[in-house]
Order: structure tokens, then sequence, then C-alpha cells
């Protein structure tokens, strides 16, 4: 099994729309190591991260995190460990288009 260590996803998403950020490819397990959600603005904001098996739409029992604050001109970094399998999508929201999301993990083909 080939394992390769990257930058699964990066998006600065509109406001208040949710986005795809990554969707694990076909025949692929990964592991996402952490997260990082920077705010860009002046001023505070909030922001969404939730999770789908199989590339499901969106239901409450997904979310991560909902309506999590976060200061002006900051960064958060989240380390957790997921596991995701194929077809799974790690989908974000901001409450302004001045917020940026990484993802960082490693694939297992």
């Amino acid at each position: 099994m080939a394992t390769t260590r990257k930058i699964l996803g990066q998006s600065a998403p509109s406001a208040t729309s949710e986005t795809v950020l990554y969707t694990v490819p076909a025949s692929t397990s990964c592991v996402v190591s952490s997260l990082s959600v920077c705010n860009r603005a002046g001023t505070a904001g909030t922001f969404r991260v939730s999770v789908s098996a199989g590339g499901a739409a969106t239901a409450n029992k997904d979310y991560l995190a909902y309506g999590f604050a976060i200061a002006a001109n900051d960064a958060l970094t989240v380390t957790r460990g997921l596991t995701l399998a194929a077809g799974d999508v790690v989908r974000v929201y901001a409450s302004s288009a001045d917020m940026s999301f990484s993802i960082f993990g490693e694939e297992r083909v």
C-alpha cells in the first residue's frame, strides 16, 4: 500500500457558502493529520467544518465544528487524526470571504 503525505486541500471560500475542501479519491483511504483556518479579516468571524461519509449531503451529525469563533487576523490549527474512506467529503463554511482553510494528511492507495 503506497502512502503519500501531502496538502489534501486548500480553499478560500465565498462568504456563507458551504464548499468542498477535500474528497477522498476512489480506491483510497486517508488520514487527516491537521486542519488550519486563517481569518485574514480585521474583524472576528465564525466557521464550520463537516465530514460526510460517501459524499452524502451535509447533515447535522456531520459537523466537527459549527459557528466556531475565530478572532480577527488570527489562525487556528487543529490536529485530529481523522480516518476517511473513499468518497468521504470534508466541507467548510465561513462567515466572510476572508478565511482560508488548509487540510493536511496522507492518502493510502
